[in-house]
């Protein structure tokens, strides 16, 4: 796909996936929507890409859904009208999902204003940055519409019942201080040393892990948010753990260790992933 809304670049093994309407604020459309997805399923499928960063250009990340008339936006839900409810899905849930079906991590790197669409986007994340200048908001009570992106899922798990709660029904625009406050994001950075600190942590990953340990790492802590025992854990990743002692990356792991140097990693993702991989898909619903 030739994308016109988003920029895809690869160096170091990490690739950076830009929102790129910067005129608009990187309001979000049905064209940004389709070609996140594509860049993302690329991603997935490259042994190459090791971390993918998503930022936004100019002084923005996201400034919601596009509201102007002539960006297809309300022409797509028009068409939609008379699907069937339960079989429409939100565009901001069709990222999310995408997103936390990945083998490869994420780091949001919010360099401005991040609200609607533009945070809920970010929540199937692993890492989120802001720069000082970020401003977040889930304003969606505020325009007369509910949550979407699987919002209601995500961000309790992840600043709690509380705090979600308060953030969902006022709808107001909070700061990157209080979202650093409350676990939405790790670090708030100048906006110079955003960019800077979020390539910092991805080539922490993609210089010293294995892909496929990375994988499967990402996939167990997303896959058991929602396990109503420990044990579930307990039983995945004891099937996960056996398998991987016995694969090439455990023993240069091992070995690199005991050497003292870099190590050396050869599995791939893309050819080297457990036969009990993805093991949710049982469980999953098909639309």
């Amino acid at each position: 796909m030739k994308y016109s809304q988003i920029l895809y670049e690869v160096s170091d093994r990490i690739l950076t996936i830009t929102l790129n309407r910067p005129e608009r604020l990187n309001v979000f459309s049905p064209v940004i929507c389709q070609e996140l997805i594509d860049a993302f399923g690329r991603a997935d499928a490259d042994d190459d890409v090791r971390v993918v960063i998503v930022t936004g250009a100019g002084r923005a990340f996201c400034a919601g859904a596009d509201l102007d008339p002539k960006s297809g936006l309300f022409e797509r839900y028009s068409a939609e009208r008379h699907v069937d409810p339960e079989a429409y899905r939100d565009l901001a849930g069709l990222i999310t999902l995408k997103v936390y079906d990945l083998k490869k991590p994420v780091i949001a790197a919010i360099n401005g204003p991040a609200v609607g669409v533009g945070i809920t986007m970010t929540l199937a994340m692993d890492i989120r940055l802001a720069s000082e200048n970020a401003r977040m908001g889930f304003v969606f009570t505020r325009r007369g519409v509910v949550t979407e992106g699987a919002s209601a899922w995500f961000l309790p798990r992840i600043v709690g019942m509380g705090k979600a709660t308060e953030w969902f029904l006022t709808g107001r625009v909070f700061g990157a201080q209080e979202a650093l406050a409350h676990g939405l994001v790790t670090e708030v950075l100048p906006p110079d040393g955003l960019i800077p600190r979020a390539r910092e942590i991805a080539s922490e990953i993609a210089q010293n892990t294995s892909a496929v340990s990375v994988a499967l790492c990402r996939q167990l802590l997303w896959k058991m948010l929602g396990a109503d025992h420990p044990m579930e854990a307990h039983k995945i990743d004891s099937k996960a753990f056996r398998w991987s002692l016995q694969q090439a990356d455990a023993r240069e792991g091992v070995m690199s260790f005991l050497e003292k140097r870099p190590p050396s990693f050869t599995m791939k993702p893309s050819t080297d992933m457990p036969d009990f991989y993805p093991w949710w898909t049982d469980r999953q619903f098909t639309w």
